[in-house]
């Protein structure tokens, strides 16, 4: 299958055992870009690891198997058996999984069982793991990183095997569906982009979509809908939630951005009653809260009866010190909160001031001492 030369680059790996007869290899290819000296036959090879008391390690060719035409834009992975044991003879089963190290998307894998050794192989593998025009646009792919997780699980006897089922796939097929933009049956107009879909995909993911497109009062045509209070950027990763189930990867973009784009996506979460989605994005907005912006992210959580954003908030700014307090009162937010609605300040102090010394309370068995 070609030469095993490696480029001059950081590969770090490392080996998690599961159980007895399984265990898990991480293999982070660092310079992937590097790899392109390898040409066609070549791979990058992870340390040796260690399963069911048997050695294994696995092959990743970034530019192809061998020289066949088909085979030159896969990336092909293989698994091999190298215990130096004549007999040896093991039945296993493997995972292959492309790895988004951020968490935003879910890995791609492969999953295949083989018996290695005498009367079998010693490799085995997929010669078209994931088209390297799909990887190097994908989140799998992140600062010349490419992470690839192998999952290696013993098989004792036949009898008590059964097939491994990789995980569903289902939302690799959504996403090409809306990439490709084939079978389309309605078109989003957002501030002058076109965003085309489809009714069936939006309809099953959002109640709200789905009475307006199926619903008794719904227009005759709705083959084109303009939507004027929205921006392209969040409808565009409203899409991408609803094809794919996870937010689309916004690595370029800064953190005050970021936090824009979540916030409006949070709106329009609600808007078509989105939960799942809804609730990522408070877990998002809670994470970069801070005492500049607590106040207004709270005011903007009762807005949109984000209950959980709010406590969390309300939480935040019940442990602050002085200093952080001082710092939260001269914040913009609450300096308007204050001038607009001064009820929703004291309500919020208050709570505050109860969370406060409901924490510095010591419980000693069922009594407790304030």
């Amino acid at each position: 299958m070609g030469s095993t030369n490696t480029p001059a680059t950081r590969h770090a790996a490392n080996t998690v055992g599961v159980q007895q007869g399984q265990g898990s290899h991480v293999f982070e290819i660092a310079g992937y870009s590097l790899h392109r000296s390898l040409l066609h036959g070549g791979c990058a090879m992870s340390a040796a690891f260690s399963v069911g008391g048997y050695d294994w390690q696995f092959r990743v060719y970034p530019w192809g198997v061998c020289d066949l035409d088909y085979y030159r834009d896969y990336v092909g992975v293989f698994l091999d058996l190298c215990s130096d044991h004549k007999d040896a003879r093991v039945r296993a089963s493997f995972r292959f999984s492309l790895v988004d190290v951020t968490g935003s998307s879910p890995p791609h894998t492969m999953t295949k069982t083989r018996e290695f050794g005498s009367g079998g192989t010693s490799c085995s593998g997929d010669w078209v793991f994931k088209k390297r025009s799909e990887l190097e646009g994908s989140p799998y792919l992140r600062d010349d990183r490419l992470t690839v997780e192998c999952v290696v699980t013993i098989v004792e006897d036949e009898k008590s095997f059964v097939e491994e089922v990789p995980p569903s796939d289902i939302t690799d097929h959504l996403g090409k569906l809306l990439q490709g933009k084939e079978g389309t049956d309605v078109i989003f107009e957002v501030q002058g982009e076109a965003f085309p879909a489809h009714k069936l995909v939006l309809a099953m993911r959002s109640p709200v979509f789905k009475a307006e497109l199926y619903g008794a009062m719904r227009e005759k045509d709705m083959s084109r809908i303009t939507i004027n209070d929205m921006q392209p950027a969040v409808f565009e990763a409203l899409l991408h939630f609803i094809y794919t189930d996870s937010l689309p990867a916004m690595d370029d973009i800064g953190r005050d951005d970021y936090k824009d784009i979540v916030s409006h996506l949070l709106v329009a979460a609600d808007r078509y009653a989105m939960e799942r989605l809804k609730l990522i994005c408070e877990s998002i907005l809670y994470k970069n809260i801070d005492v500049k912006t607590v106040v207004s992210m709270l005011a903007f959580a009762d807005w949109h009866h984000c209950s959980r954003l709010n406590d969390a908030c309300i939480r935040f700014i019940a442990t602050l010190d002085t200093r952080g307090m001082d710092d939260m009162m001269t914040s913009q937010g609450y300096v308007k909160l204050k001038e607009t609605c001064p009820l929703a300040l004291v309500e919020l102090l208050e709570k505050t001031s109860r969370l406060a010394k409901s924490k510095s309370s010591i419980h000693i068995g069922s009594l407790v001492y304030a």
